[in-house]
C-alpha cells in the first residue's frame, strides 16, 4: 500500500479557535500532514461539552495546549508559538483577539511571515462587525432558507452546519493559497474570513443573485426524497431523460404524456411528486433499490454516517480509519494512488500536550514551573 499523501508535512499551525469553523480548517490542515497546536483555555475548547461529537471529530490529529491568554506570563509562549508557527488561527468577535495579543498585528512582531486567519460572524469590517450569530442566522441573511429543497415542501434547515462548515473550507483554501504565495514572495498574510459571506457565496453560486429567480429552478419532481412502505426514505437521482425511460419501465403507471419530456414534467410537477410519492409507498426500501439498480436508476437510502460507513463503497476506499481506538472519516482524495491525509493521533485532553509543546519552544522545567503558578498554563 502506499504511503499516505501528506503535502502539508512540516507545516506548523497555532489553532486559538473554538466550536466549529477554525477547528474544522485546521482538522483539514492536520490530516494533510501539519502539525496543529490546539492553545484551549484552563477549561479547554467550550465546544468539547456543548458538541462533543463534533468536538471529537474536528480536533483528532492535533496537540493541546491549555494557556490562560489573559494571564501576563502566557504572552512569552505566544509569542514562541507565533514565531515557531507558518499559520495562525483565530475565531473570535472582532475586537477579542486583539485585546488577548493573538491578533494579526501582536503576533507578525514574532513572526513577520506569519500567515494569520481570522475567522468570525460577520468579518472584521462593516456595520455588522460586532453583530452576534451562528450558523442558522448566517444562512438566512445569506438568503439559503429562501429555496425549498424539495418539490413540495417548504423550505428547510439542514443538520450541517453550512455556514460554518463552509466557512472552515474557505478557511483551508484562503491559508493554503496565502502559503503559496509566501513561498514565492516571502512574505505573510492576514486573512479575514465571513462565515456569513461563505454561505452567501454558496448560495449566490447556487442561485444567482437574481431577485426574481425561479425558486425551484434547482429542482426536479423526479430529483426528490420519497418514502417507502416500510417508512424508509430514499432518493431518486433522475434527472438525464434515459433514467427517466428507464424508470418507467418498472413504474408503467407513470408513463403518461403529461411526463414524456423534461420541460413536462417541471411544468406538471405538483402532480408527477404526488403521483411519485403514492408510487413509491407501493414497495418497501429494498424492493426500490433492486429495481433502481436492475435497471440503472440513481437511487440511495437516506442513513446515517455511522450506517455509510459500512457501505462496501466506503469500505473499498477506505474512507474510515482508526486511530487511539476511535473511528472518524478520513480526509476524502486520493493522490498518485495514495490516501490523501492521514489519521496519526487521536483527540487530545484539554492541555494535554502542554509540556511537550512548552519544551519544544525552549522553555527550561523553572520556567515552566513558575508559569504553572501564576496561573498561565495548565
Amino acid at each position: 500500500m502506499p504511503a499516505p499523501w501528506l503535502p502539508l508535512s512540516g507545516v506548523r499551525v497555532a489553532d486559538f479557535s473554538m466550536f466549529v469553523p477554525g477547528p474544522f480548517c485546521t482538522a483539514i490542515l492536520a490530516d494533510l500532514g501539519a502539525d496543529v497546536v490546539k492553545i484551549e483555555s484552563l477549561n479547554g475548547d467550550p465546544g468539547r461539552g456543548y458538541v462533543p461529537v463534533q468536538f471529537r471529530t474536528e480536533n483528532r490529529n492535533k496537540r493541546s495546549i491549555a494557556l490562560n491568554l489573559k494571564s501576563p506570563e502566557s504572552k512569552d509562549i505566544v509569542d514562541r508559538l507565533a514565531k515557531n508557527s507558518d499559520v495562525a488561527i483565530e475565531g473570535f468577535r472582532p475586537g477579542v483577539a486583539k485585546r488577548l495579543g493573538i491578533d494579526f498585528d501582536s503576533l507578525r512582531k514574532s513572526n513577520s511571515k506569519l500567515i494569520h486567519c481570522s475567522i468570525s460572524g460577520y468579518g472584521q469590517t462593516g456595520p455588522w462587525r460586532e453583530r452576534p450569530g451562528h450558523d442558522v442566522n448566517y444562512v438566512a441573511a445569506a438568503g439559503a432558507l429562501a429555496f425549498p429543497g424539495q418539490w413540495l415542501k417548504a423550505p428547510s434547515r439542514s443538520s450541517l452546519a453550512i455556514a460554518d462548515m463552509a466557512g472552515g473550507s474557505f478557511a483551508a483554501i484562503a491559508v493554503l493559497s496565502a502559503l503559496h504565495e509566501k513561498h514565492q514572495t516571502g512574505k505573510g498574510a492576514s486573512l479575514d474570513l465571513s462565515l456569513f459571506e461563505a454561505a452567501f457565496f454558496w448560495a449566490a453560486m447556487r442561485h444567482s443573485l437574481d431577485k426574481n429567480v425561479d425558486p425551484r429552478a434547482h429542482l426536479f419532481p423526479v430529483n426528490d426524497i420519497f418514502e417507502t412502505k416500510d417508512g424508509r426514505r430514499l432518493t431518486l437521482g433522475i434527472l438525464e431523460e434515459h433514467f427517466w425511460v428507464n424508470f418507467v419501465r418498472f413504474v408503467p403507471g407513470l408513463s403518461d404524456e403529461a411526463f414524456a419530456t423534461d420541460a413536462k414534467r417541471r411544468a406538471n410537477g405538483d402532480r408527477l411528486s404526488a403521483l411519485l410519492e403514492t408510487e413509491l409507498k407501493k414497495k418497501t426500501a429494498q424492493e426500490w433499490l433492486k429495481l433502481c439498480d436492475e435497471n440503472d436508476v440513481p437511487v440511495d437510502l437516506c442513513i446515517t454516517p455511522g450506517e455509510s460507513a459500512e457501505l462496501e463503497q466506503i469500505i473499498a476506499r477506505q474512507d474510515v480509519a482508526t486511530v487511539a481506538g476511535e473511528r472518524f472519516a478520513t480526509f476524502p482524495v486520493f493522490a498518485n494512488g495514495a490516501r490523501g491525509g492521514q489519521l496519526r493521533r487521536g483527540v487530545p485532553g484539554p492541555g494535554e500536550h502542554g509540556r511537550e509543546i512548552l519544551v519544544e519552544l525552549g522553555f527550561d522545567d523553572a520556567e515552566i514551573a513558575d508559569m504553572k503558578k501564576a496561573g498561565a498554563v495548565k
